[in-house]
């Protein structure tokens, strides 16, 4: 399937997810966590431990671009936790006033890589290489919405690299989609995060780490509404205990 179909399945499944949560009531028990898209994997095992932990409490877990979670909250989206990619969606949250904001807490770092196809058919060996004549498509997360772009463009400015790239980019709608590209050969190169570039070593290489101005961190935090889950605070301490940052550090994610 071409990128853009692609790219045109992921909205859409984004517009009926938002309606869908929007609209559907949550059961007694449910504990809703919305977290960027890099977090899918180490998410969903934490939630199913701290289900277990909590035989009343099932945690259900909606994965998305940061930005398009907040919005979703913002419009009523009946969640309980927050966990974003970066700093400036959860910012976008607290001015909303949708967050509990002494909840909000630090709880991972990661990084930004610069990714291509395992056979790396055109012999990228860095981020110059991106500025040749014979590379055409370079994905990344749409900075509007997805935090792994905003922190790609402002890496790549600082290092003069940014109109070059920008003049080959492929927008991805989160992370995970920016992997696919990758994986799938569809663009010469892509920007991850290197926690996603882990998850398939058969089918990308790392080529080069970014200098991020800022570190990579997330934040995560309780969700100011009312009839929210009164588990919600448990289910942070566990994200930031010595259990649940095991879990965290098996998918390469580092301590704040």
């Amino acid at each position: 399937m071409s990128y853009f179909k692609q790219a045109w399945r992921v909205v859409f499944f984004l517009v009926v997810f938002s309606v869908a949560v929007k609209s559907t009531p949550v059961m007694a028990g449910e504990l809703v966590v919305s977290a960027a898209a890099s977090l899918t994997n180490a998410f969903k095992e934490l939630g199913d431990n701290f289900s277990k932990q909590q035989p009343d409490t099932y945690v259900l877990n909606s994965f998305a671009a940061s930005d398009v979670l907040v919005q979703q909250i913002v419009h009523g989206a009946p969640i309980d936790v927050f966990a974003s990619a970066d700093q400036s969606a959860m910012d976008k949250a607290v001015a909303a006033g949708v967050i509990d904001s002494p909840t909000r807490v630090d709880f991972v770092q990661n990084k930004v890589v610069l990714i291509v196809p395992i056979d790396n058919p055109n012999a990228i060996q860095s981020v110059a290489d991106l500025g040749r004549a014979d590379i055409s498509r370079v994905a990344y997360g749409n900075p509007s919405t997805v935090p792994v772009g905003r922190y790609t463009q402002s890496a790549l400015e600082a290092m003069g690299q940014w109109e070059a790239v920008e003049a080959r980019q492929i927008l991805g709608q989160n992370v995970r989609q920016v992997l696919d590209y990758v994986a799938r050969g569809e663009v010469d190169a892509g920007f991850v995060f290197a926690t996603d570039a882990l998850l398939m070593p058969a089918k990308v290489q790392v080529v080069e780490p970014l200098a991020t101005k800022q570190p990579v961190s997330y934040p995560i935090a309780v969700v100011q509404r009312a009839g929210a889950n009164p588990k919600a605070q448990a289910y942070v301490d566990y994200i930031l205990s010595e259990s649940g940052q095991a879990v965290l550090a098996k998918y390469g994610f580092v301590s704040p």
